[in-house]
């Protein structure tokens, strides 16, 4: 019994310890092939490489790892395309509202504290 297919991010390679990785290097790091990558830019708002001289493509680690996942939602979960943009949209609202939440805590402790020196 043989895997078809790499079925989770535990299959793929690590990632060096790079600033930045060609389009041929995604390629091998999330098992995707070039003109895959270059439709997804176009499918997905939040994966913009970095361009370079003569239109040359330069990603970054969060890219790879933004690659990664958006590969994981389309070939191992099912998603399609559509689905795949919602369900990174709202994760990334959940991380903001989780963010968000943090932030109110850490002030709203600060706050307590001025006011406890204060009402000294």
């Amino acid at each position: 019994m043989s895997e078809p297919e790499k079925s989770s991010s535990d299959d793929f390679p690590p990632i060096p310890a790079k600033r930045y990785f060609t389009i041929g290097e995604v390629g091998d790091l999330c098992a995707v092939k070039p003109h895959v990558l270059r439709y997804w830019e176009q499918e997905f708002p939040q994966l913009s490489p970095v361009k370079r001289r003569g239109n040359r493509r330069y990603y970054q680690r969060q890219d790879v790892i933004l690659i990664r996942r958006i590969r994981t939602l389309l070939y191992d979960e099912g998603f399609t395309i559509g689905g795949a943009r919602q369900k990174l949209e709202s994760d990334e609202e959940r991380e903001d509202a989780r963010e968000s939440q943090q932030i109110i805590r850490q002030l709203r402790t600060e706050l307590e504290g001025i006011l406890a020196i204060l009402k000294r």
